[in-house]
C-alpha cells in the first residue's frame, strides 16, 4: 500500500513509545518513502487488531482508496470535511471519469471501514468526514440481484463449466479448474455462506457421505463467521458429492503436484495436525508442545498452515487450494467469478453476470419460495386469522431463511425462543423440498421480475 499522507504536523503529536510494530501488521507509506505515524498507530490499535483478518485487509484496502483519492486533489486527511466526503461518494460510485467505479454495498464497507479509522483518529483531534453516513443506508435495493435455479445452472455451464450457447463443451475452453471453481459455486449457492466463511472449511468439518440423506447438517465456527457468530448450515447431497468429487480429483492431483515439488516443506510457520476428534477438535503441534482446540475457535489464517502428515507426505488440512497446491486465500474467489462473468460478456450474453453474494441472495430466494408454497400447503385450511396465530407462535417463512443465512436477529427475545422452533421448521423444510420442481417453479413466478435473473437461452427458446 503507498500513499502520500503529509507530514505529521498538525494534531496532537505521536509519542514513540505508543507506536508499537508487529509481526504482520499493515502499514501505509507515501510515495516520498515517509510513513504518517498516525495512520499506523491507528492500523496496529488493539481495536483495529480485534476486527476479523478478513475485515482488517478490506477497511485497510479502503483507506489506501480514500488516501489516495485525497491526494489527487490535494487534500489531507486530517483536514477533509462531509463536503469531501460527498465528493468521494459520488467519485467512487457514480462519477463518469471513475473507469473503476463500484457497487453501492462496496462503497457502505468503504464508509464501514473509514469511519472505524476515523474514531480511532480522534485521539489526535482529528473530526470524521463520514459521521453522517450510514453504511446500511448506502445500499439501495436496486443493487440486490438474484439467480433464479435455471439462471444459475446456465451461468455455471457457460462460465465456469466452459460451455457454450448450446449446452455443449466449448473446444475453445482453457479453463484448467472447472472441477473446483463449480465445487465452490455451487457450495455457496446450495448453503448460502459467505466467500470468506466457505472458503475457511477444512476437511475434518465435512459430513459423512450417505446417499440415503438429501440434506447434511454442519457448523461454521465462530472464528470463520462475520462478526464472530458462528452458526449451523445445511449442505445438500449434490453439493457435498461435488466438494468430495474436487477432494477425490482436482485436489488431490494438486497436492501430488505440490508434494513432488516440495512446496510444503518450504512454509517455514505451518503446523502438523497430529490427531482430530470427530469434527469438533483438533490436536496440533505448538511451540509448547500438542495442543488441542476446537474447530470452532481455529481461524482462517492458522486453518491455511494446517497440514497433515500422509503416507505421500505433507498434506494441507483446508479444502479449497490454489492449482499449485498451495491453500487459497479467500480473497482469489473474486477472480474466479470475473473470469467467468468475462467469458459469459465474450460469447455475446450481457447483463449477465453474477458475483459470490449473488448466490447468497439467490439461495435466500429459493428457500423463501420453496418456504411459502410448504407453509401455503400446510396452513390453507386455516383461516387468516389462525394463519397469522400460527405464523407469530412458530415465525414466519422469512425467519426459517434468516435461520439458513446464519443473521443474528437483534430481537433477542425473539432470538432465543423461535430458535426451537427455527431449527425444527428447517430441517421439516429440507425434508419436504427435496424432489420439489423448484426450478420450473421459480421459472415461472419470478419471470418478468426486473432483478431476478433466469436462464436467458431458454428465455430466448
Amino acid at each position: 500500500m503507498a500513499e502520500l499522507l503529509g507530514d505529521v504536523l498538525p494534531g496532537r503529536a505521536v509519542p514513540m513509545a505508543d507506536v508499537v510494530v508487529r509481526d504482520g501488521q499493515r502499514f501505509v507509506i507515501g510515495p516520498d518513502g515517509r510513513p504518517d505515524l498516525r495512520v499506523n498507530w491507528c492500523l496496529g490499535s488493539a481495536k483495529w487488531r480485534k476486527l476479523a483478518w478478513r475485515t482488517q485487509r478490506d477497511y485497510a484496502y479502503s483507506l489506501v482508496v480514500w488516501l489516495n483519492y485525497l491526494l489527487t486533489i490535494d487534500v489531507n486527511w486530517w483536514d477533509a470535511d462531509d463536503e469531501v466526503a460527498s465528493d468521494f461518494e459520488f467519485w467512487r460510485i457514480t462519477d463518469p471519469v471513475n473507469e473503476d467505479t463500484v457497487e453501492t454495498g462496496t462503497f457502505a464497507r468503504d464508509v464501514a471501514g473509514l469511519k472505524k479509522f476515523y474514531k480511532l483518529a480522534r485521539r489526535f483531534g482529528v473530526a470524521d468526514p463520514f459521521a453522517d453516513m450510514e453504511p446500511q443506508r448506502i445500499v439501495r435495493h436496486a443493487d440486490v440481484k438474484w439467480l433464479d435455479p435455471g439462471g444459475y445452472a446456465r451461468w455455471v455451464d457457460l462460465g465456469v463449466r466452459g460451455f457454450d450457447l448450446h449446452g455443449r463443451p466449448d473446444p475453445w475452453w482453457k479453463g484448467r479448474n472447472d472441477q473446483r471453481d463449480r465445487a465452490f459455486c455451487d457450495g455457496l449457492y446450495g448453503t448460502g455462506l459467505r466467500v470468506s466463511e466457505w472458503a475457511s472449511v477444512v476437511l475434518p468439518e465435512l459430513p459423512s457421505y450417505d446417499r440415503r440423506r438429501g440434506f447434511f447438517t454442519c457448523e461454521l465456527a465462530d472464528k470463520c463467521a462475520k462478526g464472530g457468530y458462528g452458526h449451523k448450515y445445511w449442505m445438500s447431497r449434490s453439493a457435498l458429492r461435488g466438494v468430495l468429487g474436487y477432494a477425490e480429483g482436482a485436489r488431490a492431483a494438486a497436492v501430488r503436484r505440490a508434494q513432488a515439488a516440495g512446496r510444503y516443506e518450504r512454509i517455514a510457520d505451518r503446523r502438523i495436525v497430529l490427531a482430530t476428534h470427530g469434527r469438533h477438535s483438533v490436536t496440533m503441534s505448538s511451540l509448547a508442545g500438542p495442543k488441542r482446540e476446537r474447530w470452532n475457535d481455529v481461524g482462517p489464517q492458522t486453518r491455511r498452515l494446517l497440514f497433515r502428515n500422509t503416507a505421500q507426505g505433507l498434506e494441507p488440512v483446508t479444502l479449497w487450494l490454489n492449482e499449485d497446491g498451495l491453500p487459497r486465500d479467500g480473497g482469489g474467489w473474486e477472480h474466479t467469478f470475473d473470469v467467468a462473468n468475462e467469458r459469459i460478456e465474450s460469447l455475446g450474453l450481457e447483463n449477465f453476470s453474477c458475483t459470490a453474494h449473488m448466490l447468497r441472495h439467490s439461495f435466500a430466494l429459493r428457500w423463501y419460495a420453496v418456504g411459502k408454497l410448504i407453509k401455503y400447503g400446510r396452513l390453507g385450511h386455516l383461516t387468516e386469522d389462525e394463519q397469522r396465530d400460527f405464523r407469530e407462535e412458530v415465525g414466519d417463512t422469512w425467519h426459517l431463511v434468516q435461520t439458513m443465512l446464519g443473521h443474528l436477529c437483534v430481537e433477542t427475545t425473539k432470538n432465543v425462543y423461535l430458535e426451537p422452533f427455527r431449527t425444527m421448521e428447517v430441517e421439516a423444510l429440507l425434508a419436504h423440498a427435496d424432489g420439489f420442481p423448484v426450478a420450473s417453479f421459480m421459472a415461472d413466478v419470478f419471470a418478468e421480475h426486473p432483478w431476478v435473473r433466469t436462464d436467458p437461452l431458454a428465455v430466448a427458446r
